[in-house]
């Protein structure tokens, strides 16, 4: 039965599909008998958050205990959230219509830094309070979990826990302790927070002390309680095939910008790009069996209706089994009308056979990263891909009758130019005289699409303490872009993302717990849907960094003489993955810096520059 204002409310937004719940796929069970009740909340659009595989991954995970109940909840969009606040309707989960605060643990994931200010505002929406010492064990455990939790300090003071590494064990093992606690009549949150942090790759925040240098740089974070350890390691999967992925997704009663199914073939990646977060964070690289992919993609085709199924990963085709995969895949999906779809297809290894076994039923679009302009950038990045492997996979593409080819690159890169800049709208021209140079069907021209990101540099990669390119360089550089390919072709497409974002990803990926105050006060002057264009205030951010007297370019320095201070402390102390705690002093990267960037050689990489 809906409350009487969830009524109005959906009455008077755009899109009330996004709050109903009742999709199929969802799962209800009797609030009456669970043990534990978590909600799983994703900060960000409902679809958004539909298209998240990790959340279909623990909501099936979870739900299989029969005395626990994991149930979904999302940042509602501009109009449904000023209705709540009309109304005072607190925000509640998709399958009970219960607010958070009937739940015993309320989960966020930490997907993308500039979701932070949602958090808060679905805290606020909730009548949680924002910070974790306001909180006693009356209101519910806050969890964070997620990539960007390698750095959380920025809004660790929010969270009572966060999971660093992989959540398939820990989200579990908390519960768990949540369970025994109420079985025991309920214990104290210390205590609580106490058992909890005993779970490998558990950060819980408020048992950590900064200290700080009178410059502002980070002397020390240490343990405040016995037992805590100061140094977590990132907790991981060791056999995926443990875990089989999951055979029921919540199929959304409004699009998803992810509307398929989807399976993890593979975790982490041997790639080794210096930029790359998720290459490092998710490391080692496991993959799957065969047979259980197979058998769970049939499973997951047949309970949800879905005619496309994805193989996801970081790098689907350095599978070493997928030729075999994709023949067993192709003995049932042809006949149920589902297509398949590689996402994340490496240039080095296209081939005429992963395209013949891709197609049988319909031709998904085709993306590739090379995400520099030329072989000298390429190098230095590490990304190992040449012209001859883009020319190679390109003319297999357009022989078997594609016409429009995505390419990803990125902007602000370590030592790149303006004739970087230059080589990648020379790129695209040569994929262009590629197409037309290559048989291909008569009437149909080619579009090349340049996607171009601004590089931003994360934390636990070899490129984490390189500056960050100036709002103006930046704009420069895709001014120039921009004119390269226009002087070229009008077959190539430019699209580019904003500079003021990028900085402010930035400032967050490397910041510390100083920030916390920032993120707040910037969110109770209007600032929420960051990531969003239409909703972005820069000049807001900029405003509240001046008034509470936080420096934004301390965090995410820019090329100036600054960067030759002493050594840094990194603030991510307490999540280290392997890298050095001393941040070395900023000089010109030469090309023999960059060698081959394995765990060891990337750790050694970062002490030498």
């Amino acid at each position: 039965m809906f409350d009487p204002k969830l009524k109005e409310a959906l009455g008077r937004v755009q899109k009330p599909g996004r709050y109903t719940g009742g999709e199929p796929g969802s799962v209800y069970k009797e609030k009456e008998k669970m043990d534990v009740r978590f909600a799983f909340c994703f900060p960000d659009t409902y679809e958004v958050g539909m298209s998240f595989l990790g959340e279909k991954i623990l909501y099936e995970l979870l739900n299989s205990h029969g005395n626990w109940w994991c149930e979904r909840a999302f940042m509602p969009w501009l109009d449904m959230k000023a209705e709540m606040e009309r109304l005072d309707l607190p925000l509640y989960t998709m399958e009970s219509k219960d607010p958070l605060t009937a739940f015993d643990a309320v989960g966020f994931t930490l997907q993308y830094e500039l979701s932070y200010t949602n958090i808060l505002a679905m805290l606020d929406l909730a009548h949680i309070p924002f910070y974790a010492k306001d909180r006693d064990e009356s209101w519910p455990l806050i969890v964070a979990g997620g990539p960007c939790a390698c750095n959380s300090e920025p809004i660790a003071d929010f969270f009572d826990v966060i999971q660093l590494g992989e959540g398939e064990n820990q989200l579990p093992g908390i519960c768990a302790e949540i369970e025994k606690a109420k079985k025991e009549g309920g214990v104290p949150k210390k205590e609580l927070l106490r058992r909890i942090a005993k779970i490998p790759g558990i950060y819980i925040p408020a048992f950590y002390d900064v200290d700080y240098y009178e410059d502002g740089r980070v002397k020390s974070i240490t343990p405040n309680e016995p037992g805590i350890p100061a140094v977590i390691t990132k907790a991981i999967i060791k056999d995926l095939n443990d875990f089989a992925p999951p055979t029921n997704f919540v199929v959304p009663m409004v699009g998803a910008i992810q509307d398929r199914a989807s399976i993890e073939v593979l975790r982490g990646c041997v790639r080794g790009c210096r930029f790359c977060q998720a290459g490092f964070l998710y490391r080692p690289m496991r993959q799957r069996d065969a047979n259980l992919l197979n058998k769970a993609a049939q499973d997951l085709c047949a309970n949800t209706g879905y005619e496309e199924l994805s193989l996801s990963s970081l790098s689907t085709s350095d599978h070493s089994q997928l030729e075999e995969l994709l023949d067993d895949l192709n003995e049932w999906a042809p006949e149920e009308h589902v297509s398949l779809s590689l996402p994340s297809l490496r240039m080095d290894n296209f081939s005429q056979s992963l395209i013949e076994k891709t197609t049988k039923v319909r031709k998904s679009g085709l993306t590739f990263a090379a995400e520099a302009g030329t072989q000298r950038l390429r190098d230095v990045i590490n990304k190992n891909v040449t012209w001859d492997e883009i020319e190679k996979t390109c003319s297999i593409a357009f022989a078997n009758g594609y016409s429009s080819v995505k390419l990803y690159f990125m902007m602000g890169l370590p030592t790149e130019t303006m004739e970087d800049i230059e080589g990648i709208a020379e790129t695209a021209q040569k994929v262009v005289d590629l197409y037309y140079n290559t048989p291909h069907a008569k009437g149909r021209g080619v579009q090349v699409t340049i996607s171009c990101s601004c590089f931003v540099p994360k934390p636990h990669t070899p490129f984490q303490f390189v500056p960050m390119d100036t709002e103006e360089m930046l704009r420069e550089k895709q001014k120039h872009l921009v004119e390269c390919a226009r002087a070229r072709s009008r077959k190539i497409k430019v699209n580019y993302h904003d500079s003021k974002t990028s900085f402010l990803e930035g400032v967050f990926a490397k910041g510390d717990r100083r920030l916390a105050p920032v993120i707040l006060e910037a969110y109770k002057r209007g600032c929420y849907f960051d990531g969003w264009d239409e909703c972005f205030r820069y000049d807001t951010w900029m405003q509240t960094f001046e008034d509470l007297g936080v420096d934004p370019f301390f965090t995410a320095p820019m090329p100036n003489p600054r960067l030759e201070r002493k050594k840094k402390l990194l603030v991510y102390d307490p999540a280290m993955h392997d890298y050095s705690k001393e941040a070395p002093q900023w000089r010109q990267l030469r090309p023999n810096h960059f060698v081959l960037c394995s765990a060891a050689e990337a750790e050694q990489w970062s002490k030498e520059v």
